[in-house]
């Protein structure tokens, strides 16, 4: 194992245990916008180790991926922020 294998090694150790870190934060709280932070840092930190695994096996399309997911984890905290808010996801109104 090279330097560099192990520093980056070092790294996706590094990621897992602050994702290991933010999951046991969405699970104790205390409030939603707590919980919602957790699962948002943890799919940032997703992002890296995908980055970093990409690295590693020399795979420089995994960054597409990375980059997939990223969006994806935008989009869905902000849509769990606003159904969290509102209690629903349009701002149309129900009929009767």
């Amino acid at each position: 194992m090279s330097f560099d294998e192990a520093i980056f090694s070092a790294a996706m150790l590094s990621v897992l245990v602050t994702m290991a870190l933010a999951l046991a934060r969405a699970m104790m709280g205390p409030t939603v916008y707590d919980r919602i932070l957790a699962l948002n840092m943890f799919g940032t930190k997703t992002v890296l180790l995908i980055a970093v695994a990409g690295f590693l096996a020399g795979r420089p399309d995994f960054l597409d991926l990375a980059l997939v997911y990223a969006l994806i984890n935008f989009i869905g905290v902000i849509a769990v922020m606003k159904f969290s808010e509102a209690g629903r996801l349009t701002d149309a109104e129900e009929e009767p």
